[in-house]
Order: C-alpha cells, then sequence, then structure tokens
C-alpha cells in the first residue's frame, strides 16, 4: 500500500475546522522548528498542547509526558520525532480521542501509515502544518 496523503484542497478543510493542536516532540527552545511551527499556529489561533516528558512548558502552555496525558478531543496531533519514531507515537494516538495523524516535513514511515489507514484515520506525512495553513487560507 503506498501513502495516498489528503489534497491540498482536503487539508485545508482539515486545518479550518480544526483547533486542538497537540504537538509531540515541541521544543522549548525558540531555533527549533518544531517551536516556529507551533508558534505560528498558536498565534493563527489553534490551541496548541505541548507533548514533551522533558519540559515543562512551552509558548505558556503546560507541556504533558504523552499523548494519553491529555483531556478530552484533540483534533491534529502533529509529530515532531524522528521517523523510527513515528510507530510508536500512532499506537499512542490509537489510545486517545483524536482525528488526524500528522507528521512533519521529511517524515514518513509507511508501517505507521497502514496501522492508522486501515484504522479508518486521516494521515498526513511529510508536509509542514504551517506551511500548509499558510497555502490554504
Amino acid at each position: 500500500m503506498s501513502m495516498e496523503i489528503p489534497s491540498r484542497e482536503e487539508i485545508g478543510k482539515i486545518l479550518k475546522k480544526s483547533k486542538r493542536i497537540a504537538v509531540v516532540g515541541l521544543s522549548a527552545n525558540p531555533e527549533r522548528t518544531s517551536y516556529m511551527v507551533s508558534k505560528a499556529m498558536k498565534d493563527a489561533g489553534y490551541e496548541i498542547i505541548p507533548v514533551n516528558p522533558s519540559v515543562d512548558e512551552v509558548l505558556g502552555v503546560k507541556a504533558v509526558p504523552s499523548l494519553k496525558d491529555i483531556e478530552g478531543h484533540v483534533d491534529i496531533v502533529n509529530v515532531f520525532r524522528r521517523s523510527e519514531h513515528l510507530y510508536g507515537v500512532a499506537e499512542e494516538f490509537l489510545e486517545m480521542d483524536a482525528d488526524v495523524y500528522w507528521a512533519q516535513l521529511g517524515l514518513s514511515d509507511q508501517k505507521t501509515y497502514d496501522l492508522l489507514k486501515e484504522k479508518g484515520y486521516t494521515v498526513i506525512m511529510d508536509r509542514c502544518i504551517k506551511v500548509e495553513h499558510a497555502l490554504t487560507r
């Protein structure tokens, strides 16, 4: 099974209806891509939930150690972890209430994609949420 990423139009629709984004691997370092991307999304009006066991808070929001520690529904799980960690994050994703699994630009994993697609989830890989948001506004 090859990867079929939603079209830019579909991604635009997903971003328009989404409100809460959990960011796995969100760094507290303002020079890191995860920080810059998440700040841009927060500034655009999204609620950002930092998921990182090694930081207390990022962007003024208290961090949670794992996806399982998030209360309530999450629209998008945006993953900034190396490709070999995507499957483990997907296993956690399946235990929570979320709609879209989004792996950042440069990240993809076929096994993770297949696992989530078989369960009916929307999967976006190797795309930057900040870039897609800018292109679809």
